[in-house]
């Protein structure tokens, strides 16, 4: 089955850590991203993520993600490590793959500064492993959630989603499908050029007690994966969640929901209250909306998400997943 490991099942990776070293602030653990190593003044924040579902833009999306581990976690991303495993001699694939990984490295500052490539004939498609790293003057954690803390979302719900949709399923989206007169498919498309979060995360840092990037699973785990972590009830209202009218369009023809699809490009934050209107002021400034969606309260300690009324306390897995089997 494609997708991430269960908690059970992650408990015998994150509880195998090798051997102890006093400068690792944050290691592995469910719903943090990214480690905090302590390096003299400063910390080394480091992430690894792997992609291989994302047919046409998979070294875009595999520098951003990874990237956007980093910037969640209140570094600057500075630095890549490239590991690129291909089926077959495909020389074309390596091409076009490597071209846009250097392209949206550029786009960041961001210098690959090593890796790993070859053929593995058995892989069913290209995979694309990035480890991302950057220094933070202060470690932002996905599990830093305070009762009170307002949970605000950046630009909207399933853009990494929309933008897989209008491509990898452009043939089952159709050219009949329009969002205000325009092809649904190329609207969603461009989406792809909204993926970083580096800007988004630059300017919350500075406010928030908890920042995440919700990629596989969508805004629901993502909240998921901050309520988990920070052992928190995190209450949150469907209506209240921003969803573009394209994004919302290409979920409705390829029956999947908005909030449960791949989200990279938006950013979770659990800010003060007294620090929301402020951090709204900065992000307008930058030309980043945001929005509300919801609130942290006391929990029983294990952390869960409320829906509207739902209660949610296992992962749900991501509905593009279906489209792929």
């Amino acid at each position: 089955m494609i997708g991430k490991l269960d908690p059970d099942d992650l408990a015998l990776v994150v509880s195998r850590t090798g051997a102890r070293d006093d400068d690792v602030l944050v290691g592995p653990g469910y719903g943090e991203d990214a480690a905090a190593i302590e390096i003299g003044d400063e910390t080394l924040v480091v992430s690894s993520d792997p992609l291989s579902l994302a047919r046409e833009r998979l070294g875009t999306l595999a520098v951003n993600v990874a990237c956007n581990d980093v910037a969640c976690s209140g570094a600057d991303p500075r630095w890549l490590t490239n590991v690129v495993f291909l089926p077959d001699d495909d020389r074309e694939t390596l091409d076009i793959v490597t071209e846009q990984i250097d392209e949206a490295a550029k786009n960041l500052d961001v210098a690959i500064v090593g890796g790993h490539s070859e053929y593995a004939p058995d892989l069913p498609r290209p995979t694309v492993t990035m480890t991302a790293m950057g220094l933070a003057d202060e470690y932002v954690p996905t599990g830093g959630v305070e009762p009170g803390d307002r949970l605000v979302l950046t630009k909207g719900a399933g853009i990494e989603g929309t933008a897989i949709l209008a491509t990898d399923f452009r043939d089952e989206v159709g050219s009949d499908t329009t969002v205000d007169g325009k092809s649904a498919a190329e609207a969603g498309e461009s989406f792809f050029e909204e993926i970083s979060v580096a800007e988004d995360a630059r300017v919350l840092r500075e406010y928030a007690h908890a920042m995440h990037d919700p990629t596989e699973g969508g805004v629901v785990t993502g909240l998921l994966e901050m309520a988990e972590a920070s052992e928190i009830r995190l209450e949150v209202e469907r209506d209240d969640v921003p969803v573009r009218d394209v994004t919302r369009t290409l979920c409705e023809t390829m029956s999947v929901d908005p909030l449960r699809i791949f989200g990279s490009g938006a950013l979770l934050a659990a800010i003060p209250e007294e620090g929301v209107e402020d951090a709204f002021d900065v992000l307008r400034d930058g030309g980043i909306s945001a929005a509300v969606i919801g609130h942290a309260v006391e929990g029983d300690g294990d952390g869960e998400l409320v829906l509207d009324d739902e209660t949610i306390a296992d992962p749900p897995r991501d509905d593009l997943y279906q489209l792929w089997e």
